[in-house]
């Protein structure tokens, strides 16, 4: 089964509604958890969450990511009834006063086909449709975008383990190629994918390959598919320093430069935490990029 596309997606589709992906587009993190490694526990109310939404929007995010269920190495699960009473009544909110992309991080089929009635245009399932049987059913049903993720073990949200590869993207690759016949068969349609290679404890506990993975995404942006890239304030980027080991909240720069990088070798989507810092990053790489674009055209006509 082919799962390669001749011509690449530039814009995804849900709801009759339509994301442009000509430049990578910001992906603002809203965790409504008490356990999220970066942020957990920030809000205590509806009216909280919007207040920070509505920032971020006017900050410059493009979509907005709600969690109910942390992703951080050896979190606990959530039951469903609790992960559902955490995300439904903040997208019904959200969507109540704006028409942003919203996205609902989860793997529960029961969470996304919630999410979905409520206004959510996507789902992030980091366990690229393992976690639960029904998730492929409800996607292929709503016909929505799904962005899925790879990492080393099914159980996503927990791993902590350190795994040593031979060729990082080669696994990955072959990770990808079996999902997207799978889903393929399901039913769910190649233009309503999106690719997320994994970052940190979802690769490795060992920093190198999530290095790697970003300096070799070319290999994985020729498939077609819309990348996605979080490096957000990640395990990984705890050691870059020679002086200190940097704690959550000091790898903002790390995050920057990696994301950087990241929509420079062709991600599509950025998924991160701060907002300002990430839209100027963005904004300064789309200015890069449409001068190196203008440089050619002048060139090519002298």
């Amino acid at each position: 089964m082919n799962v390669f596309l001749e011509c690449p997606i530039r814009q995804i589709q849900s709801k009759n509604k339509i994301c442009s992906l000509e430049k990578p587009v910001l992906v603002g993190i809203v965790n409504v958890t008490p356990n999220s490694f970066s942020d957990g526990g920030r809000f205590h109310n509806l009216e909280e969450i919007l207040i920070y939404v509505r920032q971020i929007i006017q900050d410059g995010a493009d979509w907005i990511e709600i969690g109910g269920e942390s992703t951080g190495p050896g979190a606990q699960t959530v039951a469903l009834e609790e992960e559902l009473q955490r995300v439904i009544p903040v997208i019904k909110a959200i969507r109540q006063e704006s028409d942003i992309w919203i996205s609902v991080d989860t793997y529960k089929a029961e969470v996304a086909l919630q999410a979905i009635e409520a206004g959510a245009d996507l789902v992030n399932d980091v366990t690229a449709l393992r976690g639960d049987s029904g998730m492929a059913r409800v996607l292929a049903h709503a016909q929505v975008p799904v962005i899925i993720m790879y990492a080393k073990d099914i159980d996503a949200r927990t791993t902590t383990k350190n795994v040593n590869y031979v060729d990082v993207i080669q696994t990955i690759q072959a990770f990808f190629k079996e999902r997207l016949a799978f889903m393929q068969m399901q039913g769910i349609e190649l233009k309503n994918i999106i690719l997320d290679p994994g970052m940190g404890f979802f690769v490795s506990g060992v920093a190198r390959y999530s290095f790697e993975i970003i300096q070799r995404l070319p290999e994985l942006t020729t498939w077609g598919y819309p990348i996605m890239i979080s490096t957000s304030r990640k395990s990984f980027l705890a050691n870059v320093s020679s002086s200190k080991t940097l704690s959550v909240h000091e790898r903002e720069i790390p995050t920057a430069v990696t994301s950087a990088i990241s929509a420079w070798q062709g991600a599509s989507l950025l998924r991160l935490h701060n907002i300002p810092q990430a839209r100027l990053v963005l904004d300064t790489i789309h200015a890069l990029q449409n001068a190196c674009k203008s440089s050619g055209n002048d060139l090519a006509t002298k």
